[in-house]
């Protein structure tokens, strides 16, 4: 097949040129990994996360390749603040074709001793957060006939770790919602499915990352051998986030070295 053949049926299925992306938690981690696959695939991305400095950071090395990148701060667990987010993305830019929820914490004490405000504070970044986002902009990807709504799961969204009741909960809710989500907009164009990552060490994970005896097991426990790394995430989201995905929703794709799988 000519080279031309070639590159304009991959730039068919999985060119993001020309949409809009919105990715929370974009500044650091597997969200960052993510953005950098959606501005490198064309997408003009947004990047939503609390600090400024990181932020800027981010935006900074996606325009020096030549990305398009821009940067919303908020506080992912303040409703208003989500709010008010919303409505200066929609002024500034418009509705986000994409919209990929990452961001999340996990606070750690054991499932007896998460407190009230422990288990509201999770609740509210990682299921309320990517529960408000798409009511804001789901219904328009699906007035426009086309949209991408991928949201970042966890391990513990099918079983249980130690020190994670609430992380646990949050992620489990929010397989449920990528289902509702997917049943209620996929027949206007709008696909929403998940990526469930396997161990990757980040800022959310140093507790674990920095025990070297914990993390090694943790890679041992994969097929691959390792555990994940930012860049590992960068194809799925394109993937999902593509014309090549308009008949996968509602689904969970695990990342994760086939830690799930052994």
């Amino acid at each position: 097949m000519p080279q031309d053949a070639v590159t304009d049926y991959l730039h068919s299925l999985f060119s993001l040129t020309g949409r809009l992306a919105l990715v929370t938690g974009g500044s650091s981690g597997i969200g960052k990994g993510m953005a950098r696959g959606l501005a490198g695939a064309g997408a003009r991305v947004i990047v939503l996360a609390r600090q400024p400095g990181p932020l800027d950071q981010t935006v900074a090395e996606f325009r020096a390749v030549g990305a398009q990148a821009e940067r919303i701060s908020a506080d992912l667990a303040d409703p208003e603040a989500i709010d008010r987010a919303a409505a200066e993305i929609l002024e500034a830019f418009g509705a986000p074709d994409i919209l990929v929820n990452s961001a999340g914490i996990n606070l750690r004490p054991p499932l007896s001793q998460v407190s009230t405000q422990d288990w509201d504070q999770t609740m509210a970044v990682n299921l309320a957060a990517p529960f408000r986002l798409a009511q804001h902009f789901g219904p328009l990807m699906a007035e426009r006939g086309w949209g991408r709504i991928i949201n970042v799961l966890s391990q513990q969204s099918y079983r249980a770790f130690g020190n994670s009741g609430a992380y646990g909960a949050s992620k489990g809710g929010l397989l449920s919602l990528t289902r509702s989500q997917a049943e209620e907009w996929s027949s206007r164009g709008v696909c929403c499915n998940a990526v469930v990552p396997g161990f990757v060490p980040s800022a959310m994970t140093a507790a674990v990352a920095s025990d070297p005896v914990r993390s090694a097991a943790l890679a041992a426990r994969t097929m691959i051998g390792r555990n994940g790394l930012p860049e590992d995430f960068e194809g799925a989201t394109v993937f999902l986030a593509s014309n090549a995905c308009a008949y996968l929703t509602g689904q969970a794709v695990f990342v994760d070295g086939g830690f799930s799988a052994s």
